[in-house]
């Protein structure tokens, strides 16, 4: 199964550029090792000889951990991430590392350490950010899942944008110990850890591994995981809400979540369509939300340490000696206009909590929520530095901390996923994770990019 998976990685990624770093070697060697437990027989590890991948911001020892800098090239951790360390434990075989955006704070996957990853639906456009290599390689089909992080979107985007499921889960279920850059205080739990696979079944499986305290994340919590075989539909709340009032979503994208929404209805479900006029806010609660729990500045992870001008590296980019992408540039150039003044940043922070509050009602203790993942299928290269906000719609239930399951809903007529987020109630990971089976097993799940009929 191992050289399997190596064999499709190496048909693909001369395309894609998603695995940036592999250890095809040693995974070979740990699956040899893998065959004699199983043939000693005994009790097995439940991921005993499973290949993965893992996204380069997570510590492997022996990879580089760069997240896309150029001043951490070489940089090799001495152990792994604690959720790395879980899925070795549990018998997983990692691969590789994959491609991120520079210090994963974009959804364009490229760095001047590795380059630009490209989708396998179609090259020219993007695979989204940051966990971008693990959606390019897992929607390739060439490994059968991978570990994501998420404080905006990073695992939703690129599992929606190369047609596979990607689950952020609750904040605070998951341990974020072992990621470069790191969050900080409360912020822990807008920055979540998860898987992306090609089969929603896997979801649940793969989160009861990573899930529960470390000792040194503080925000982490235990939580008792529901089981999502044993979900019903029959008149349970299901909302869709259609868009957030200030960023349009294409027409196939709303007709894909219209079909999600009838067809939870033909089960018996009471399907709610309404609108959340807060939503319309979304950016500024986001920001105001993660602002208010402090942590280092962009241009101080820019320059590893040492702040940095964006303006400068902004005219050095211009002249072709620049060492960063340009939107980490722009984002050290004007990141202070996102610096919210106090009395703004608190008000934006309390909407928040009105926010949270109105979702926590709507949804009760078992409903779901169908919310747009982007407004449009994967856009060309470079096109999102022309309509940069696009992603709020992941980055809402960042802050509202809420688990949320993208959810592939077949292709459209270019050829490309479509998809939609289904959302549960906080701790109730298992709601959304029965939600995406049951759209799997009625719209197809992930359609291999062959098949696709562009």
């Amino acid at each position: 199964m191992t050289d399997a998976h190596i064999a499709a990685i190496e048909r693909a990624n001369p395309v894609l550029n998603a695995v940036v770093q592999d250890r095809f070697e040693t995974a070979r060697a740990e699956a040899e090792a893998a065959d004699r437990l199983v043939k000693a027989g005994g009790e097995l590890a439940p991921l005993l000889g499973v290949p993965c991948t893992i996204k380069e911001c997570f510590a492997l020892e022996g990879m580089q951990q760069t997240s896309g800098l150029p001043a951490r090239r070489g940089m090799k951790p001495a152990q792994d991430a604690t959720t790395v360390a879980r899925l070795r434990a549990a018998g997983a075989i990692p691969m590789g590392v994959t491609n991120v955006s520079e210090l994963c704070m974009w959804l364009e996957s490229d760095n001047r350490v590795y380059g630009r990853t490209n989708n396998p639906y179609d090259p020219t456009r993007i695979v989204g950010g940051s966990s971008g290599g693990e959606g390019a390689i897992i929607g390739a089909g060439a490994s059968p899942f991978g570990l994501g992080s998420d404080v905006g979107g990073s695992i939703r985007m690129p599992a929606f944008f190369n047609g596979v499921f990607g689950h952020k889960p609750s904040g605070g279920l998951v341990p974020a110990t072992g990621q470069f850059p790191q969050a900080t205080g409360r912020a822990l739990k807008y920055l979540t850890t998860g898987p992306l696979c090609r089969k929603a079944e896997d979801l649940m499986p793969l989160l009861r591994i990573l899930a529960g305290p470390d000792g040194r994340d503080e925000e982490c919590e235990d939580f008792e995981l529901g089981d999502p075989g044993t979900v019903s539909f029959e008149g349970r709340r299901v909302l869709t809400v259609p868009d957030n009032g200030t960023t349009p979503v294409s027409a196939e994208l709303r007709r894909a979540q219209e079909r999600a929404a009838e067809h939870f209805a033909s089960l018996g479900a009471d399907v709610k369509r309404c609108r959340i006029p807060l939503l319309q806010m979304s950016y500024d609660i986001w920001g105001a939300s993660l602002h208010a729990h402090g942590g280092h500045s962009f241009s101080e992870l820019l320059g590893n340490g040492t702040p940095v001008s964006g303006t400068m590296e902004l005219l050095r980019w211009a002249s072709g000696r620049g060492q960063h992408t340009l939107p980490a540039i722009l984002l050290a150039a004007f990141e202070w206009t996102a610096d919210f003044p106090k009395g703004r940043g608190d008000r934006f922070v309390k909407l928040g909590e009105q926010l949270r509050a109105e979702l926590a009602r709507e949804l009760g203790d078992d409903g779901i929520l169908l919310f747009p993942s982007y407004a449009q299928t994967a856009p060309r290269h470079y096109a999102p530095l022309l309509q940069p906000f696009q992603w709020v719609y992941t980055a809402i239930l960042n802050v509202m901390m809420l688990p949320a399951t993208q959810t592939p809903l077949g292709l459209d007529r270019r050829g490309l996923p479509l998809g939609v987020q289904v959302v549960g109630p906080y701790g109730r990971d298992e709601l959304c994770i029965a939600g995406a089976m049951e759209l799997e097993r009625a719209f197809g799940g992930w359609v291999p990019p062959s098949m696709a009929r562009v």
